[in-house]
């Protein structure tokens, strides 16, 4: 065997070219970073080699993001269906930290990838097997939203010490956001509203009041007839 036959490049195929794209997209600027030909470059071919295993930029957007859908952990067997929500959606909210570019990226897809419908499929079979009623669980799936996958559109993004003068006028105009805005003493570092909340806990929290919330419905029996009233 000559030395170039011992050391032939590791076969590409769907799944290398997809790893590659989400490392990449990682360790740039997200998915601004990434084109086919960068791609191309980092896994060592020519940009026509990566079209066998993806058609075009919106295919491998699709297959980046099923990869990072993928890395949801099932919720530790016998765990009652509220804890077992809550740890898939903690996972997926995990996932998601790892490759801050994802959510942009899930909410411009036209439609749930495979791997997202698997995750939808997971969470409702949490509820149904703890069981509650198709009524109930498409009604929570609404409220959950986005949290299913882990993610939240945040109300405020803007800094609330950028600018002391227009924050003040602001006060004056709308003292009570301005006194919500004061009680964040809880807030951590790597909050999406700087100086702010922290998002961990504020995705907890009402997380925890929905699953509370559809706890409650469920032992009461609730149904949608009639407009939902109990």
């Amino acid at each position: 065997m000559t030395e170039g036959e011992g050391t032939r490049r590791t076969p590409l195929n769907r799944e290398r070219v997809l790893h590659a794209a989400v490392a990449l997209a990682d360790a740039g600027s997200g998915i601004e970073a990434l084109s086919m030909r960068k791609l191309a470059q980092v896994l060592g071919v020519v940009p026509m080699a990566l079209y066998k295993h993806v058609a075009n930029k919106g295919e491998l957007l699709t297959g980046m993001v099923d990869t990072v859908v993928g890395e949801i952990d099932p919720p530790a067997p016998g765990v009652h269906w509220k804890g077992a929500v809550r740890d898939r959606v903690l996972s997926a909210r995990r996932a998601l930290h790892r490759h801050p570019w994802a959510p942009r990226v899930i909410e411009s897809l036209p439609a749930p990838t495979s791997a997202m419908l698997d995750h939808l499929e997971a969470v409702i079979g949490l509820f149904r097997s703890g069981g509650l009623s198709a009524d109930l669980t498409h009604h929570a799936m609404h409220a959950l939203g986005g949290r299913v996958l882990g993610f939240t559109q945040e109300l405020f993004t803007g800094s609330p010490g950028a600018d002391a003068g227009a924050a003040a006028q602001l006060a004056v105009r709308y003292p009570r956001i301005a006194e919500i805005a004061a009680t964040a003493a809880h807030a951590q570092g790597g909050s999406a509203v700087d100086g702010g909340c922290d998002d961990q806990f504020e995705f907890e929290f009402a997380l925890d009041v929905l699953l509370d919330g559809v706890e409650r419905l469920h032992r009461a029996g609730w149904t949608s007839a009639a407009g939902g009233r109990l």
